[in-house]
């Protein structure tokens, strides 16, 4: 089966790279060609896809405007993946930030949103500063005079994924989309600098009740309005930059429970990813039978690949460290279509969710770029 590939695309780590490139940060590289700007906002609506904005364009019509411009987000389309990009400015294969669950070599398995063991939820001897210790694009801003801040929810404050992909920046926390809005446009007004926003209920709301659902349109429209708000409200010579970290997908009945499969157990040590793309981590010489076997089980309804294929086919980008090279399985399995690899037993909570995503599918890839200026 031949393997998606990432060409001919932007990629969501040139954004903050690019933005720093404006504001005169040294060793940055504009690759987007943005306009140029006294102070830039970059503000990271979760989950909202290129395709999904263009079969909802009549409920969003200023980002529809806006949006000149895609890029895709790399293997896998997940949310700490994603703001790992913007918080380092440099793919998956850099950073490491491997996905929603991750192995780190000789600790176990890393749920990164609550930085626990995953399944079980005990506690890891990790340091986010040592899971991701290239320095953040807020740290390079602040070196080179540019302030640097962060608005997003404040209950994330001091979190561990925080410090490994935001450290660096003022952060600044606020409650609803009001503040939001406020805080993004205080920060802008201040003092010329990099602001980075982060808007997360949509993404929440797709989880629960699908994309394109009645609750999903709704908090769409409201995305649109913070955007229309924080455009009226630009002070001259600054830029706001809209993006997302991936697009998302509604499972169907299409799927597998690899808890009671116990031919895609046969062989595997450990399992990351999601039910959109599982990393299997194979015991030793057993990659091969377990890579034929998942192939078989699954069929037509995934990639199967080794991780040397997907690295060789882009998904990780250009460069893969040797560091980080590990955090990815043995075997790689992607979803296609809207077919899912759940783990009912091991996973009950992520299980339930109608939206899901992090595989290589256009719906999942794809994310806007959308660009205003004064």
């Amino acid at each position: 089966m031949e393997l998606p590939t990432l060409s001919g695309q932007g990629h969501l780590a040139e954004v903050v790279p690019s933005v720093l490139a404006t504001l005169g940060v040294p060793g940055c590289v504009d690759t987007l060609g943005l306009p140029d700007a006294a102070g830039v906002c970059v503000l990271l609506i979760d989950g909202l896809g290129s395709e999904l904005l263009r079969v909802h364009a009549d409920d969003a019509p200023v980002l529809t405007e806006l949006a000149k411009a895609t890029l895709t987000v790399g293997c896998p389309s997940t949310t700490v993946a994603g703001l790992a990009a913007i918080g380092t400015g440099v793919a998956s294969g850099e950073h490491g930030m491997a996905g929603y669950t991750f192995e780190v070599p000789g600790c176990g398995v890393l749920n990164a949103l609550r930085w626990r063991e995953h399944p079980g939820g005990g506690e890891l001897d990790l340091r986010p500063e040592d899971v991701q210790p290239l320095p953040t694009t807020f740290e390079r801003a602040a070196a080179a005079g540019v302030e640097a801040v962060v608005v997003a929810e404040a209950k994330f404050a001091n979190s561990p994924l925080t410090r490994a992909v935001q450290r660096g920046a003022e952060y600044r926390g606020v409650y609803a989309m009001g503040d939001l809005a406020a805080e993004t446009l205080r920060a802008l007004r201040e003092s010329p600098g990099f602001c980075y926003a982060y808007h997360g209920q949509l993404d929440e709301l797709g989880h629960r009740y699908g994309p394109g659902s009645p609750a999903w349109v709704m908090q769409l429209r409201q995305v649109d309005r913070l955007v229309e708000l924080l455009v009226d409200g630009l002070p001259p010579g600054r830029v706001l930059a809209v993006v997302a970290d991936h697009g998302m997908v509604a499972l169907g009945a299409n799927v597998i429970d690899i808890d009671v499969t116990p031919e895609l157990r046969s062989g595997v040590r450990a399992f990351g990813g999601d039910p959109r793309v599982r990393h299997v981590y194979t015991e030793p010489g057993a990659t091969e039978d377990v890579l034929a076997t998942w192939r078989s089980v699954l069929g037509p309804r995934a990639w199967v690949t080794r991780r040397d294929e997907a690295i060789a086919a882009g998904w990780l980008g250009p460069r893969v460290s040797d560091r980080v090279r590990p955090r990815f399985g043995d075997v790689i399995a992607a979803a296609r279509d809207d077919f899912g690899m759940l783990r009912r037993t091991a996973e009950p909570l992520e299980s339930k969710l109608i939206g899901q995503h992090g595989s290589m599918t256009p719906a999942e890839q794809l994310v806007p770029l959308a660009i205003a200026h004064r």
